[in-house]
């Protein structure tokens, strides 16, 4: 599962306000999308924009696609349900309440975090995530999907080591 911040990682809202994918980021969610991998956003948006993350994520598409300015429609349907945002103002990021509440609804699965900022990328690595900062100069815009693919055949950590008591 990877789960991205949405505001200059997935897309860039220019001088004019348009909004725009960042460059990269269209070719990044259909490769995973290819290879099946689910995505998911962690994102903050106003908690007064709704009583769920239903609500929010719609009143975010809504903003979004407001000022939508690429050529390609942005992916909405890749990420389904698993669009989390904050309820209080407590739980906006950098607090660990989005990743921890995504984290829980992927189950089992590992998860995977990318952002463009230290700070976020550093509490999605405490609570767990693989977290990978996007779009830094001379690195990948995105960490490879063929390297997400890999990571889920990798036993999960602690599986099946036994606990002392």
């Amino acid at each position: 599962m990877v789960y991205f911040d949405l505001g200059e990682t997935l897309v860039h809202t220019a001088e004019d306000e348009s909004v725009r994918y960042m460059p990269g980021a269209a070719e990044h969610l259909r490769a995973l999308r290819a290879r099946h991998i689910p995505v998911g956003l962690i994102t903050n948006v106003p908690p007064s924009w709704g009583a769920t993350d239903a609500a929010r994520a719609a009143k975010l598409r809504e903003v979004i696609d407001k000022d939508w300015a690429d050529t390609r429609p942005f992916a909405w349907s890749d990420f389904g349900d698993r669009i989390f945002t904050p309820r209080t103002e407590a739980e906006r990021k950098p607090a660990p309440a989005l990743w921890e509440r995504a984290k829980k609804a992927a189950g089992r699965c590992r998860v995977v975090y990318q952002a463009e900022t230290p700070d976020e990328v550093q509490v999605g690595r405490s609570v767990g995530y693989i977290a990978y900062q996007a779009t830094r100069p001379h690195w990948p815009a995105y960490l490879p999907v063929r390297l997400i693919a890999a990571l889920a055949h990798l036993p999960y950590p602690n599986a099946g080591v036994a606990r002392e008591r």
